[in-house]
């Protein structure tokens, strides 16, 4: 049986938030869901204002990952920042992927 991208999205996304002991990916991931570009200082300040003790490196790192190993994000460079935003193909695997968690 082949597997499809999507299959392969879908089953990296489990295998990610199955080692977030913190709820910290998921609700990246969320805001992600949730619309929007963010860049990495939009998405500490949500977390700070979430509830989340997170460091500025932490979330570039956790977002930075994201990137590039799951690649569910598509980035836009401009100037000093780097803009991040769930890229359309993907909107429904992550979605249905946070309902199950």
């Amino acid at each position: 049986m082949l597997e499809t991208i999507e299959d392969r999205v879908r089953a990296r996304l489990i295998k990610y938030l199955g080692r977030d002991d913190t709820g910290i990916r998921k609700e990246v991931l969320k805001l992600f869901l949730e619309g929007g570009s963010f860049t990495t200082n939009d998405v500490y300040e949500q977390l700070q204002k979430r509830g989340y003790n997170v460091s500025y490196r932490g979330v570039s790192a956790m977002v930075g990952l994201m990137n590039t190993r799951l690649g569910i994000l598509s980035i836009n460079v401009t100037g000093d920042h780097n803009i991040y935003s769930l890229k359309e193909d993907y909107r429904e695997i992550v979605a249905s992927v946070l309902k199950n968690y």
